[in-house]
């Protein structure tokens, strides 16, 4: 079954941290796409939004949001992730992962875009 590294980021005040997740607590992520919204319930973070950044596989192959399908493919790139052109102009064939979240995938990166209203109380 699928065992994740989920990495919650907050642009606010630039912190991040691990959440693992196991088995039934993995399968909400199964099959979901770089760009999308999911709900922090499922990372224990309830009333807050995430928004699924990328990630990686085992051998450390990143997703690309461009690449579409679940597996590894052999693209050509000019930058972004999986490839850092060093010459303008630079371009590379290298192996990337599709934009889908399988039991293959052991990172997942995300980052909070919505966080729970604050409640001031009031004193009478």
């Amino acid at each position: 079954m699928a065992k994740f590294k989920v990495i919650v980021s907050d642009p606010e005040n630039g912190t991040s941290k691990v959440i693992e997740l196991e088995e039934t607590r993995a399968a909400p992520l199964i099959g979901r796409r770089i760009g999308e919204t999911i709900d922090g319930a499922v990372v224990d973070m309830p009333a807050y939004k995430l928004l699924i950044r990328g990630g990686s596989d085992t051998d450390g192959v990143p997703m690309r949001p461009n690449v579409h399908g679940g597996g590894r493919r052999k693209v050509i790139l000019s930058g972004g992730a999986g490839f850092n052109p060093k010459r303008k102009g630079e371009r590379k064939r290298k192996t990337v992962r599709g934009d889908i979240i399988t039991d293959e995938i052991i990172q997942i990166n995300t980052k909070i875009i919505e966080k729970p209203k604050k409640t001031v109380a009031k004193k009478p």
